[in-house]
């Protein structure tokens, strides 16, 4: 692992000599929210660092929303996103290992990973619904990203973890030689544990990954029915999930084939002819999307298929809270 670091202004304008050769993207706040954006040079300097988290998740770079998947462009640019979040990078890794599954890989989305560099960045501060750390998950920067920043006193900390990740710095012309002073590091390392402190003190009470599959796999239907009542099957939940991925695929004239992406909350997710379907009872279409995330899809990957991001619950019409369902399944 190889650390750089240089000032923040120097660090923007080698990002815009990359702009005539890459597509770059990053989150940049607009007064209400904080989302990824396509950048120019008038937008590099606006890029947000450190803090959680975009509305959008990291999957849609990979997973577009609907996509001709028999027509996959080779000849796009390559791409550069900066300011992951980990929650983020840790569910691309889970969703790697059902898209790049070797028997079973996705061209279309292979593709936009080998031409695509993550850049995650470290979470040095909070929201309300961030819980990552209670499912084993660090809000810092790791190997499943290519490199990853942090912003301190104007110096960007860059952290290189994968040959692509070095092959950028040589893109941008620097020197792994330019390591960081020690004090800057120690106080990035002071931020870091006083961001995993603030996670445990707010999530003290949740329960870890595998408990939680273990409640939710013998809970009874009261508390399915109770929260299912205030569903309203709009899907929002699913569809802003990192690391949710069912989809449909669609006949078209012409040998298209359409994928879109579906959810287990739409009315008649499982319906097949004759119209028998298993998920018809809205409870059981609720607590499916548990299950599917806490027991059935651990016992298939290794990785978890919840990262802790807590879009779910921001985005829920129905205010639907997930954490606190689950600490009701604990008492």
């Amino acid at each position: 692992m190889n650390r750089i670091a240089l000032p923040k202004h120097e660090w923007d304008e080698r990002l815009s000599q990359l702009l005539s050769s890459h597509d770059l993207y990053a989150p940049v706040e607009n007064g209400y929210s904080c989302d990824y954006v396509r950048l120019d040079a008038e937008r590099i300097p606006e890029i947000t660092y450190n803090k959680p988290k975009p509305v959008t998740p990291l999957k849609s770079f990979f997973l577009p929303v609907k996509e001709n998947v028999t027509a996959i462009n080779k000849e796009a640019l390559p791409v550069i996103i900066i300011g992951v979040p980990n929650c983020d990078v840790m569910a691309l890794a889970f969703l790697d290992q059902i898209y790049l599954d070797q028997e079973y890989d996705d061209p279309a989305y292979g593709a936009r990973r080998e031409r695509t560099t993550i850049i995650s960045s470290d979470c040095l501060s909070i929201q309300e619904h961030c819980h990552c750390s209670s499912y084993g998950i660090k809000p810092v920067g790791n190997s499943h990203s290519d490199l990853s920043v942090s912003l301190l006193d104007e110096q960007l900390i860059v952290t290189v973890f994968t040959e692509k990740g070095d092959s950028f710095l040589e893109k941008l012309g620097l020197l792994v030689s330019m390591a960081p002073e020690g004090a800057l590091l120690q106080s990035l390392e002071t931020r870091q544990k006083e961001v995993e402190e603030l996670l445990s003190a707010q999530n003290k009470k949740l329960p870890g990954f595998e408990e939680t599959g273990k409640l939710v796999e013998a809970s009874g239907d009261e508390p399915w029915k109770k929260y299912a009542s205030d569903c309203v099957s709009c899907g929002a939940c699913s569809a802003i999930c990192p690391t949710c991925s069912c989809f449909l695929l669609i006949d078209r004239p012409g040998f298209e084939k359409i994928r879109q992406l579906d959810t287990c909350q739409y009315p008649g997710f499982e319906r097949v002819a004759g119209g028998e379907d298993a998920l018809g009872p809205l409870p059981d279409r609720f607590r499916n999307r548990y299950m599917c995330k806490y027991v059935w899809k651990p016992l298939k990957y290794e990785l978890k298929a919840c990262t802790g991001c807590g879009r779910c619950i921001e985005t829920c019409i129905g205010q639907i809270n997930k954490n606190e369902l689950i600490l009701e399944l604990s008492n």
